[in-house]
């Protein structure tokens, strides 16, 4: 695998440490990239360093996310930055905000020269730069459920509207995973557009840490290290579900005002996180199930998911098809819908389509590539969509 360079023109020293350093980099044939900088000692580096490239944007941010996009290119995942003792804690930041743990850094000093230039805080200058960048794949479009009222808001998203690159986080992924290549401060971008589209800007949303179990967060009580469901009666508190072929549900009880989410993959629905969710809301808030309603957002269909026979026999016979195969094919989305109806759910309260483009569509993640993201069809370097859900506060528009 091919090695990226980074040379650090802003913080070069006078001395010939520097391109001493950059010229054994050389040698090895790794693609070698300038960060501008000023002066005659940049000057001279840049004769030395041949064919590198310059990376010549309007800011630091900018320039370390056009690195990213080629090493990316390159199929790189090593890099080497020669800058100084000052410059490696600027660019560490930098690293942090946008690359992953997939990429290696290995950082290589030169002498430390001093700087007097004022710079822009990090932070704020990745998140002006990703402010600018277009939406990719046309605009944010969510998916909505018929059944809740207004004094809800909720969605399901869909994968366009976003900043990710990659193709298969490409575009609105809304998870920043160390295993994958999309960085945090990409998908607080994409979460931000996420949320102006939806309305609940700028308030951030609250995204289950999952574990594939049945433990639930109330909200207000000591926030557990991990969890598949969260419910609230607070006002304008966004809670979210992540889904990528596991399902995103959405509660909502207009009774009494409280909501719900739960993510549910085949583990989660076999130790019933749905009626753990409805049990919290029930215990903590008063709620009664035959109010409550649900929507089961996009998620793997029966079509396009196997699990081994073992596993496939501990669901209801009726969400099984091929049951003799060694990897049967199960209905995840029929099976929480038969769990909810025998836990006192009104059939006609369940949805388990959603309209979107003012059109009902199967919601197979699997087999809807240009809609949403899946973990089945992509791999490991998958994407993820949300379902969220809110309770309006009073004098907000509806």
């Amino acid at each position: 695998m091919c090695a990226v360079v980074l040379l650090d023109l802003a913080h070069a020293c006078r001395c010939g440490c520097t391109e001493r350093l950059l010229r054994e980099e050389s040698a090895t044939h790794a693609h070698v990239y300038l960060l501008p900088g000023a002066g005659h000692v940049a000057d001279a580096l840049t004769l030395a360093c041949g064919s590198a490239r310059r990376l010549d944007s309007r800011s630091t941010a900018e320039c370390v996310y056009e690195l990213k996009r080629a090493a990316d290119d390159l199929d790189a995942r090593a890099l080497r930055v020669i800058t100084s003792e000052r410059g490696r804690e600027r660019l560490l930041r930098y690293q942090q905000l946008l690359f992953t743990d997939l990429y290696t850094f290995t950082y290589r000093l030169g002498c430390l020269r001093p700087t007097h230039t004022h710079s822009p805080e990090v932070e704020d200058d990745v998140n002006n730069f990703l402010h600018t960048l277009p939406a990719l794949g046309g605009p944010v479009r969510l998916l909505t459920s018929s059944l809740f009222p207004d004094c809800f808001g909720h969605g399901f998203s869909t994968r366009s509207g976003g900043i990710s690159y990659i193709p298969t986080l490409s575009s609105l992924n809304l998870f920043s995973s160390r295993r994958r290549r999309d960085p945090p401060a990409v998908v607080e971008e994409n979460r931000r557009r996420l949320a102006l589209h939806a309305g609940f800007h700028p308030h951030p949303f609250h995204l289950a840490k999952v574990e594939h179990s049945s433990q639930v967060w109330i909200v207000g009580e000591a926030e557990p290290e991990n969890y598949d469901a969260i419910v609230t009666n607070r006002p304008g508190f966004v809670i979210a579900a992540p889904g990528a072929d596991c399902i995103p549900m959405v509660f909502a009880d207009p009774v009494t005002k409280v909501v719900g989410i739960a993510h549910a993959g085949w583990k989660g629905t076999l130790m019933g996180v749905a009626m753990a969710t409805v049990e919290a809301m029930v215990t903590h808030f008063g709620c009664s199930s035959k109010n409550i309603l649900v929507a089961l957002g996009p998620s793997v269909g029966a079509c396009c998911f196997k699990l081994a026979r073992a596993h496939a026999s501990n669901f209801h016979p009726v969400c099984v098809t091929d049951a003799q195969s060694p990897m049967p094919h199960v209905n995840i989305r029929l099976a929480n819908r038969l769990l909810l109806q025998e836990g006192g759910f009104l059939p006609e309260h369940i949805h388990d389509d959603t309209v979107m483009d003012r059109s009902h569509v199967t919601l197979c993640t699997s087999c809807h590539p240009r809609d949403f993201f899946s973990h089945v069809r992509d791999g490991p370097n998958f994407g993820t969509q949300v379902g969220f859900v809110w309770i309006k506060e009073a004098g907000t528009p509806h």
